[in-house]
């Protein structure tokens, strides 16, 4: 039999409804079943592949998906002059096999919001939390970003807005008519969601 070394690699982008914020697609998992947000270059510890993203002088953020990673840019870089070098960055640094996250680093840092139901939620926030994994999560994933779980209380529920969500100019939209509405039909005892800013 023949080895053939690593993978090929394929990368390939996605308009979000983010102008800032841009998709890139990999054949390959990057982080199965979990999503990670680096809202600036100090924040990225945890993953050699964001480091080394945020050395491009147009990157402002990096998030960091199941299968793609998410990249905000710089307002006065237009996408079309950067995205052939970043796909290719990311084709070879997959191909090599390099570490995405560190996910020792990732236990070290502040425990980060999770939509996973735990035991000791109550019956309003289980709810809540079925919601967002089962009907919102896909449907934002799709545009590069996500939306986590901050808290419930007294009516409200605060989220938190990651990858092409955070800062996007239709996510206030989404967030007030779409995950509202649906929360509000729903469970009653919902009267308002708001984001929590970073």
């Amino acid at each position: 039999m023949i080895r053939t070394g690593n993978p090929v690699i394929s990368i390939y982008t996605e308009m979000t409804p983010n102008p800032e914020t841009m998709k890139f697609v990999a054949n390959k998992l990057l982080y199965p079943g979990k999503s990670i947000d680096f809202p600036e270059v100090d924040s990225a510890k945890p993953s050699p592949l964001a480091q080394e993203l945020f050395g491009f002088p147009f990157i402002k953020a990096v998030f960091i998906a199941s299968n793609f990673v998410t990249l905000t840019k710089t307002g006065e870089t237009d996408w079309q002059d950067v995205i052939p070098n970043i796909r290719q960055f990311l084709k070879e640094y997959l191909e090599e096999g390099k570490t995405v996250i560190n996910e020792d680093e990732v236990v070290v840092l502040k425990s980060e919001p999770s939509n996973a139901v735990s035991a000791d939620d109550d019956d309003v926030v289980k709810r809540i939390k079925e919601i967002l994994d089962n009907y919102v999560k896909p449907a934002v994933e799709m545009d590069g970003g996500a939306i986590q779980f901050r808290s419930y209380n007294e009516g409200v529920v605060n989220l938190m807005l990651q990858g092409s969500c955070s800062g996007c100019p239709s996510s206030m939209i989404t967030l007030k008519s779409g995950i509202e509405g649906m929360m509000k039909r729903m469970i009653p005892e919902v009267r308002e969601v708001v984001a929590e800013a970073e």
